[in-house]
């Protein structure tokens, strides 16, 4: 599996549409996906007290566009590596979709109990 975060109301957007397009994929040409040892470092990197979030669990094998595990875009050298959807996110590929709350401090220090990790 592999999990993106995605404010309530984007996600509110994408189902009204056929697939989540988020703005990440219109600027850098793929949308940004964490396998779950990575989610809580970039929650807490980039998400850092906001509180109207949650977690889309992803079904890779369900996934229509190319899929690619790529270092990060700021360190190229890195032998980190996160997954990259080059296209959008056909909604059928998402099985589950979690509240992403930060804990009482704004940061993320664990994974909801609803992820199978």
């Amino acid at each position: 599996m592999i999990l993106h975060i995605v404010s309530r109301s984007d996600w509110q957007q994408a189902q009204l549409q056929s697939a989540y397009v988020p703005a990440s994929l219109r600027h850098e040409g793929f949308i940004h996906f964490s396998l779950p040892d990575q989610v809580i470092g970039t929650a807490n990197r980039f998400y850092t007290g906001q509180t109207d979030l949650l977690l889309l669990v992803v079904d890779p094998a369900s996934l229509r566009p190319n899929l690619r595990l790529e270092p990060p875009l700021e360190a190229p050298e890195s032998a980190i590596r996160f997954p990259h959807l080059y296209g959008p996110l056909n909604l059928d590929a998402v099985i589950k979709v979690v509240d992403f709350p930060p804990d009482a401090d704004g940061h993320w220090s664990a994974l909801p109990p609803e992820i199978d990790a």
